[in-house]
């Protein structure tokens, strides 16, 4: 082996590199840059204008920052009437909720029929692609697997680079419709690669509505309960969209003003949705409820609940992150409208089974989480749960497996991206290029028998 690719070699020029890339923190404040696009306070920079989505979380009244209860408003209409009207009625309300954030509007009886019935039918993959492009190529994580795939149907669009807005329209609904297919292929062909499992892959059912296929499709017998379809159909409806700020529709809407096409657009912001600072999030919390069930002898014990979270808080236990998973926001201070609609929804559907002590475990933790930080810290940070801390729970009780914790989030999350990239194309028209502060001194170059 050269010695320029030898282990130590390699770790002294990544040291040479870290010592040539560190910054100084305190130069971020003396140049007035906000990291991250986030103020001191932690709210976000404002960098657009949005129609779609209202993430509303606090008020600033007279210069201070101002908890309220939070509020996810899409396309005018609060998330909590639209998952009450949809369980009043007993029936499904993803696809509408897709219909809206696509079209801006509601849709008519009759809209919302033939567009379920258009999804439905556009869920087939091209002749040939499972077995090229999944089959051949298995993946260990399904969100690579996604990103990939999403790319390569480029090559099966013959309109791939037309950026009219009907076309646009076209290729958001077949990958909407498409996403949920797509990851349950993945993830079987992970388990016969991977994992040593038999890899069970069903035909389409054209009948059935998005959360009823992902149910059917990862299901060995295919059976599930109407209360379970419509348990996910919730979580699809909540995680559809939340704001042109987020990491991954931000991503997108940055590729998007590039001029790039649709498929890199939308994958590239699967691959920012795969980052544990973003989509990962609801895997972590479930890693942290399993290690407080082995750490805790008594999950009502209060108190011993609480002792065990000083240890995790104080990096003495856990992950030594420090962090109690699934508490706090970016935006939402006294709460967050994903995790009430979803803790409420997912205790009604747990009480009397033997998981509801594992929420009642959650319920406790998310009690108790601000007091503690406040006494271990001393920090008076007002504090939520976000819809990270059920979100996992809700995945393991419909029997849908880890691995597919954070793909479900980008299969929702493809309806919200693909409204914020057609609203870039319409209104903005400018790429998005923030100023980077340079601060390395200039030098003298040296030839190269001198160094």
């Amino acid at each position: 082996m050269p010695a320029f690719i030898s282990g130590s070699n390699i770790k002294d020029l990544c040291s040479s590199l870290a010592e040539n890339s560190t910054i100084d923190p305190k130069l971020y404040d003396k140049f007035h840059v906000k990291r991250g696009l986030r103020r001191s306070d932690g709210t976000g920079v404002t960098a657009g204008i949005t129609k779609i989505c209202n993430v509303h979380g606090y008020i600033v009244n007279e210069g201070e920052v101002e908890p309220i209860p939070g509020e996810l408003i899409y396309r005018g209409y609060s998330i909590k009437d639209l998952v009450e009207n949809v369980e009043a009625e007993d029936r499904f309300g993803f696809e509408e909720t897709v219909f809206l954030l696509l079209f801006g509007h509601l849709p008519s009886k009759e809209e919302l029929e033939t567009f379920t019935t258009y999804l439905s039918l556009k869920r087939d993959l091209p002749s040939g692609f499972v077995e090229d492009m999944i089959l051949k190529a298995p993946s260990k994580n399904i969100m690579n697997k996604l990103a990939r795939s999403v790319l390569a149907l480029y090559s099966y669009d013959d309109e791939c680079e037309n950026k009219g807005l009907d076309n646009e329209m076209r290729t958001a609904i077949s990958l909407i419709a498409k996403l949920p297919v797509i990851m349950a292929n993945a993830y079987q062909v992970k388990r016969r690669s991977f994992d040593n499992a038999s890899m069970i892959m069903h035909p389409l059912n054209y009948e059935e509505n998005t959360a009823q296929t992902i149910l059917s499709l990862l299901r060995p017998d295919r059976q599930y309960t109407k209360e379970e379809a419509q348990m996910l159909d919730v979580l699809l409806m909540l995680q559809a969209e939340h704001g042109g700020g987020n990491n991954s529709t931000f991503t997108c809407r940055v590729l998007t003003s590039s001029g790039t096409d649709p498929y890199s657009a939308y994958s590239s912001a699967i691959c920012s949705l795969k980052g544990p600072r973003h989509g990962g999030a609801n895997l972590k919390v479930i890693h942290m409820l399993d290690n407080f069930k082995e750490n805790i002898k008594n999950w009502n014990d209060e108190g011993e609940v609480a002792d065990y979270m000083r240890k995790v808080i104080r990096k003495e236990a856990n992950d030594s992150s420090g962090l109690i998973y699934g508490m706090g926001h970016a935006v939402y201070t006294i709460s967050d409208p994903r995790a009430v609609i979803l803790k409420k929804k997912a205790f009604e559907l747990a009480a009397g089974k033997e998981i509801e002590a594992e929420f009642k475990l959650l319920d406790t933790i998310e009690r108790l989480t601000p007091e503690i930080f406040r006494e271990v810290k001393g920090s008076d940070k007002v504090m939520c749960a976000n819809v990270d801390m059920y979100s996992g729970l809700v995945y393991r009780m419909l029997g849908i497996p880890e691995d597919l914790f954070t793909p479900l989030f980008a299969v929702a999350r493809m309806a919200g991206w693909s409204a914020h990239r057609m609203e870039e194309i319409l209104t903005c028209g400018r790429i998005i290029r923030p100023a980077y502060k340079a601060i390395a001194a200039e030098k003298e170059y040296v030839k190269l028998e001198d160094r």
